[in-house]
């Protein structure tokens, strides 16, 4: 599977921006997908990230009630929604695939084996 990630760029605290991870291929419905942030100096932290197949939504305390993900099945595309954003949130963002994704792992990189290639999102104050 190979991930597109887009949508990032320039904002103002208090914006909002939408990013896109489109998968090559059908993922299946055992997959995760997440999304990932690497701020300068720091390591990758987990964002959110949801079952293909919907159902359950995980978020970082961090995010939560701001930023939203969804997928579209036909496009086999995954959104993140962000509001309500600040200059905290910069970092490049990198969404990620994963099969056989357990409950306890689903907020580690460890448990992704496909990831794009990240989209730089940069929030102003």
């Amino acid at each position: 599977v190979q991930l597109q990630a887009s949508g990032g760029g320039l904002v103002q605290a208090g914006g909002s921006l939408r990013l896109s991870c489109a998968a090559s291929t059908r993922s299946s419905s055992s997959w995760a997908m997440g999304w990932f942030r690497q701020a300068p100096g720091k390591e990758r932290e987990f964002v959110a990230a949801m079952r293909w197949n919907g159902g359950h939504t995980y978020y970082d305390d961090s995010v939560k009630g701001r930023f939203t993900i969804s997928r579209d099945f036909a496009k086999n595309t995954v959104f993140l929604q962000m509001n309500s954003l600040t200059p905290e949130d910069t970092a490049v963002y990198y969404c990620a695939a994963g099969s056989g994704v357990i409950l306890s792992a689903v907020r580690t990189t460890a448990a992704y084996n496909h990831w794009g290639q990240g989209t730089l999102v940069t929030v102003s104050s």
